[in-house]
Order: C-alpha cells, then sequence, then structure tokens
C-alpha cells in the first residue's frame, strides 16, 4: 500500500475523502458457500476442478446465495439513483453494437463517484451459460444533486462463447438482456434486445 496507507485510511475513515471503489470478487457467508469448497482437498493428492464457469459472481447467481458483500459491491458517504434506461437499437447485427444509456443522479449531499455496471445475460442459449456477465463498466463522478447520462456499448465480442473444440468465438442468434446495477446483486434497470443472425470467428 505504500507510505501514505495510513493516512488515505485516515482520510476515508474522517470522510475527508468519499470512496468510490468496488470490489472485484464476492466475499462469502460461510467458507461453505464458495464454489472449491466440494472439491477441496480433492482425492489421492489431486483436486479436480469442477466449477467450469460458475467462479465468482456467476456460482452465487446460478445457486441462489446470498453474499456477504457481492461483486461489485461498493461504499460511499453518497447515494444514488439510476432512471431511463435506454438503448440505441432492439435488434443487432452481427458487425452492430448495441449503446446502453442510462442516467445517474448523486442524491445525497456529498460529491462522489459511482461505478456503473452493465451485465448481460444469453437467453435463449443452446449451451450452458452464466445466469449474467459483466460486460462494461464505466466511472461518473456527480456533485450533490448533478445527473449525468452513462452510455456503454454493446456489440458481438460481449454475447459471444468460446468453442474450444472449434477454436472460434460463437454469438448465436437471439434475445439478450441488459442489466445495468450497482453491484452483481444491484441490479437497477434491465432492457432486452435481438442479435439478429449468428457468427463465428477464429480465435
Amino acid at each position: 500500500p505504500g507510505q501514505e496507507c495510513g493516512n488515505a485510511i485516515a482520510d476515508v475513515l474522517f470522510g475527508d475523502s468519499n470512496p468510490s471503489g468496488k470490489l472485484p470478487q464476492t466475499f462469502p457467508v460461510r467458507l461453505e458457500d464458495t464454489p472449491a469448497y466440494l472439491n477441496f482437498p480433492g482425492e489421492n493428492g489431486k483436486v479436480h476442478y469442477g466449477e467450469g464457469l460458475f467462479v465468482g459472481y456467476r456460482y452465487y447467481d446460478a445457486k441462489k446465495i446470498a453474499p456477504l458483500f457481492p461483486f461489485g459491491f461498493g461504499l460511499s458517504y453518497t447515494t444514488f439513483a439510476y432512471s431511463s434506461l435506454s438503448l440505441s437499437t432492439q435488434q443487432i447485427g452481427p458487425d452492430d453494437t448495441c449503446s446502453v444509456s442510462v442516467d445517474i443522479t448523486n442524491t445525497g449531499q456529498r460529491a462522489g463517484k459511482e461505478i456503473v455496471q452493465v451485465y448481460v445475460r444469453d437467453q435463449q442459449a443452446s449451451l450452458q451459460r452464466p445466469e449474467k456477465e459483466l460486460k462494461a463498466f464505466a466511472k461518473v463522478q456527480l456533485k450533490p444533486g448533478e445527473r449525468k447520462t452513462v452510455t456503454l456499448s454493446i456489440g458481438r465480442d460481449a454475447l459471444a462463447y468460446y468453442d474450444d473444440l472449434a477454436r472460434e468465438w460463437v454469438a448465436e442468434a437471439g434475445e439478450f438482456e441488459v442489466l445495468v446495477g450497482a453491484s452483481s446483486q444491484d441490479i437497477r434497470a434491465t432492457a432486452t434486445f435481438t442479435l439478429t443472425a449468428s457468427s463465428r470467428w477464429p480465435f
């Protein structure tokens, strides 16, 4: 943390600085709630990697387990409201992008920064996929009472999965849900759009 770590922590604790970081991981309530609990310590000196796709917040979503602190969670001395979620289009082709816009308002008494998180859910996947996956995020700074529009783009890369047998990325046609929130467990607004055609491209 460096020689100024103590001063930085003191500034946050005494309110001289408003924190704006978000957790890059999930904190469980119990050890038994972790994805690897059933696989560790393994058998005969070998640990089988059985979590597959379901690591981190993906596991807690799939098992409907409430964590102590979810992925993307953070503290602030102010509060933020989300409103007016909109998509630039309801349909996109393989070479198109969809712009996701949402208004963020500082509803507290302190200036602060919020990290807007955009997750995507494939609602018609032909194989098992996580309930939602983080695909975009942005930090916005707001004064008390101030409102700003945050816009992020989603293209085929955000919709695809990797086919390890074909060694290709695959974006399947179908309906996708966009979930915008302050953490993986604090979703404030949702919308849907359709990818009109499937596409593949090499790794």
